[in-house]
């Protein structure tokens, strides 16, 4: 919401040196987002004039149409005599009143005006649009052509009110009643402690028999609906400027009269309005639900299928009308054709469920001004308030006329009661306002309040959001200063920190970014297009989704299952804007849905939920492991003067899976695998042994060449992903530092020849198995393969052992002995010989 600050003062007597800045330390200090304060107009310098084009020349020639005009701009320019100006703008003629800067003036944006020679003529200043100036868009597409009657020479800075401060608001869903000046001024108001001129304080007539006829025939969806009638409005009557300045400064377009009103009335009021071009309309005024597959034409041009949810304005042919969201094409009040000109209009003030609203407003993808209001709480008994402040601007600025006709629609109501102890908001907020306090800030939200120790409170009609005991204490918590309430740090028991789960999880944050990765978090949803692009099998368990009632996006409507989709997703995006070596991490929580789906209960916010209750609710969400997922693409390490580069590979991604499982303390089990969007010749699958059974809990390597096409990534991109919670059970807790011998160590090299199908992780099993507890590490260093000299389908490996005794220095013998039955195991197992 932007709210002008010269409009604000309308309603609150604010101090002449209050600055917008003031303003806003105030209302944050009362809870409402002040975003920004925008000075307009702070580097615009005069002058800055009326002119009335006297003359208007055709300049041929030119590419473009250049007119060369004279200007009357009084005795602002010191001479009194015509202004010679080139202008390309075709909008105006002569006769006309515009807006002519002169030189020395400066405009928005630094641009100093100074008479200058263009296209064979001296201009001596500049006829201006909206733009020029810092307005906004005024509908015009061209230069400001003010009304008729408008004084030559007059400032102009004075007369389009340039200079301003404005208030740029977040207004959060519970206050909705702050997308108004009438809200926001009574929040100001009551930060200053200063009176409210309440805009809504109408004389309003009664309903009677004659107004435009109208039948509600769903009271719950529409519980009010408030009908007048305005007739003869002149067909050339204009918004004056001090409207369209004021609808600028908020953030809206003029368009045409008759909508500009309701538009204001919104803006000052909160209360949407929809005004009908009473010739259009046939018969009589209808509220009620959609039927299924109807159509409407809404005012954006759009024909939409109606939902039988959907709550419309109708007439004797159908809908003409989508209920607090939109109005339709066939009632328009035509604003660009004198020959169509609404002389008679229908306005329409009603209040509308919010719920309703902001389902119809998703479900065609049509927000507007007044949905978003009716979604967050309007006034419901602002309604025949808003309908007179816009029949009354109807007949003062276009010389209209109010039938007496009032029909005023109200489903049957009761104000909002609430019981609330008067030191309850006290024992909230740790501090004793003491209950003239409490009752004192409940009346300034709006509230009745009676009682003594129990507080009878009638909640206003314009927050629907106080609902409970704790909404009130809210109120009086925060118009007495959030930053008033004591601070009391919390004293932890001794020896609570960090869980092991966190710890973890924060050590492989550390040791992943340690060896040259970038954390990247995304999202948790997904689209499950994504599951066939990373070419899952149809019955792979991953493809099962928890899918949200009411999802961010459409197209990703699903919790992930695997944090890939959006690592990969943000490789992507980094590729494309030219990053092209890239390390990217996640850790997070992936989704699986149970097998029996289970609806979540309701705990109460009274007492603290008992065990059974919080049981019921973590049996009703889905499975959340811990994931951990790394993916690499373009160089691993860059060339430079030191050597070559090297490109990332698959054993890069092995290696993150190393270092993972390192910090948890885990032995990870690689080998070679197969599984969904890894390449079947590059891909290892990671397993664990989790009390005493081996569980596959990743995959890592090199991605698939179709799902890299998929995806649009890097050529020979890899990745690897963990179930991190998996690998803490397989953990022994606490990584243990090494124990640091003080004997030296024993190397032995061996080369073993296998068959080609043989996994190296075998072979490197069976000679930690056979070599004993001297074996301190083992590492494969060379894979060779030669027909000639192997035989076909083999292959050598060669590993470097190394042995260490930690009492003693080893003898050869002994080093030798290990070696030997580390091969001989290995012989057996895989049938590995001695190369050579």
């Amino acid at each position: 919401m932007r709210v002008p600050l010269s409009w604000l003062r309308e309603y609150v007597d604010l101090p002449a040196t209050e600055t917008g800045r003031d303003v806003q330390a105030k209302l944050i200090s009362a809870g409402l987002e002040v975003e920004t304060v925008e000075h307009l107009g702070a580097d615009l310098k005069g002058p800055l004039v009326v002119g009335q084009v006297l003359t208007v020349e055709e300049l041929e020639g030119f590419k473009k149409p250049i007119r060369f005009c004279t200007v009357d701009v009084g005795q602002a320019n010191g001479t009194g005599e015509p202004q010679e100006i080139v202008c390309g703008a075709r909008n105006f003629a002569a006769g006309d009143k515009v807006v002519v800067v002169l030189p020395g003036a400066v405009l928005p944006g630094g641009f100093a005006i100074a008479a200058r020679k263009t296209y064979g003529k001296v201009s001596h200043g500049m006829i201006c649009s909206g733009d020029e100036l810092g307005m906004g868009d005024d509908g015009s597409n061209g230069i400001i052509v003010l009304p008729p009657e408008t004084e030559v020479g007059r400032d102009a800075i004075e007369l389009l009110e340039l200079v301003d401060e404005v208030l740029d608001i977040a207004v959060t869903p519970d206050r909705g009643y702050c997308l108004s000046m009438r809200g926001v001024a009574r929040e100001t108001a009551t930060a200053y402690g200063l009176p409210l001129r309440d805009p809504a304080l109408l004389d309003v007539p009664g309903p009677n028999a004659y107004g435009y006829p109208v039948e509600v025939s769903d009271p719950v969806g529409c519980d009010r609906f408030t009908a007048r009638t305005v007739t003869g409005l002149s067909p050339e009557a204009r918004s004056p400027i001090w409207l369209t300045r004021r609808l600028q400064k908020a953030g809206m377009r003029p368009v045409s009269l008759a909508v500009d009103v309701t538009n204001y009335v919104m803006l000052e009021l909160g209360q949407p309005l929809h005004a009908y071009d009473r010739s259009l309309v046939r018969g009589t005024i209808g509220v009620r639900r959609a039927e299924q597959g109807e159509k409407l034409t809404t005012l954006d041009g759009v024909r939409r299928t109606l939902d039988a949810e959907d709550l419309v304005i109708t007439d004797e042919r159908g809908p003409i009308g989508l209920a607090g969201v939109m109005g339709g094409a066939d009632t328009e009040i035509a604003d660009d054709d004198l020959d169509r000109a609404t002389s008679e209009v229908v306005i329409e003030a009603a209040h509308f469920d919010p719920v309703s609203v902001a389902r119809t407003a998703r479900r065609h993808k049509l927000s507007s001004e007044a949905s978003r209001r009716f979604e967050r709480g309007v006034d419901p008994q602002a309604a025949a308030a808003a309908a007179q402040r816009t029949v009354d601007l109807l007949v003062l600025l276009a010389g209209g006329t109010a039938e007496a006709g009032v029909t005023e629609f109200t489903a049957p109501s009761a104000p909002h009661t609430l019981t609330i102890p008067a030191d309850h908001p006290d024992k909230v907020a740790g501090v004793a306002y003491g209950r003239e306090t409490v009752v004192r800030r409940l009346q300034q939200v709006g509230c009745d309040v009676y009682g003594q120790d129990e507080l009878i409170v009638t909640v206003p009609s314009w927050r629907p959001d106080l609902t409970d005991p704790n909404d009130l204490a809210e109120e009086v918590i925060r118009l007495e200063g959030y930053e008033n309430l004591p601070i009391t740090l919390p004293r932890p028991p001794a020896g609570r920190g960090l869980t092991s789960r966190q710890r973890l999880h924060r050590r492989t944050g550390r040791a992943l970014a340690g060896a040259g990765y970038v954390e990247a978090p995304n999202y948790p949803f997904v689209g499950e297009q994504v599951f066939d692009q990373l070419g899952l099998d149809a019955d792979d368990p991953a493809r099962r989704v928890v899918k949200l009632t009411n999802p961010l996006n459409d197209e990703e409507p699903a919790l992930r299952t695997s944090l890939l989709p959006g690592l990969l997703g943000a490789l992507r995006r980094n590729d494309g804007r030219g990053s092209h070596d890239l390390a990217l991490f996640e850790t997070g929580l992936v989704f699986k849905p149970r097998g029996e789906q289970r609806a979540a209960v309701r705990l109460p916010v009274d007492r603290r939920p008992t065990d059974e209750e919080l049981a019921g609710l973590d049996a009703a969400l889905p499975d959340q492991p811990r994931h951990v997922a790394a993916v690499l693409a373009g160089a691993r390490e860059q060339a430079g003067w030191w050597g070559a580069g090297r490109p990332a590979d698959w054993a890069d991604a092995v290696e993150a899976a190393r270092t993972v499982a390192a910090e948890a303390g885990a032995e990870l089990v690689v080998r070679q695998g197969r599984y969904g969007p890894w390449h079947p010749g590059r891909c290892a699958e990671l397993a664990v042994t989790v009390d005493g059974t081996e569980r596959v809990i990743g995959h890592a390597g090199e991605l698939h060449p179709r799902v890299v096409k998929n995806l649009a990534l890097p050529a020979r991109t890899c990745a690897m992903e963990l179930d991190l919670d998996a690998l803490e059970q397989a953990g022994a807790g606490v990584p243990q530092a090494p124990g640091i011998s003080t004997f030296p160590v024993a190397t032995q090299d061996v080369a073993l020849v296998v068959d080609g199908s043989v996994p190296a992780a075998d072979v490197e099993a069976a000679l930690r198995e056979g070599a004993g507890e001297l074996l301190e590490s083992i590492r494969l260093f060379d894979v060779y393969e030669n027909a000639g000299q192997l035989g076909e389908g083999r292959k050598s490996l060669a590993y470097a052992l190394r042995f260490r005794a930690p009492d003693r220095t080893l003898t050869v013998d002994e080093a030798s002995a290990a070696r030997e039955s580390a091969v001989a195991l290995a012989g057996e197992r895989t049938g590995a010989t001695l190369r050579g």
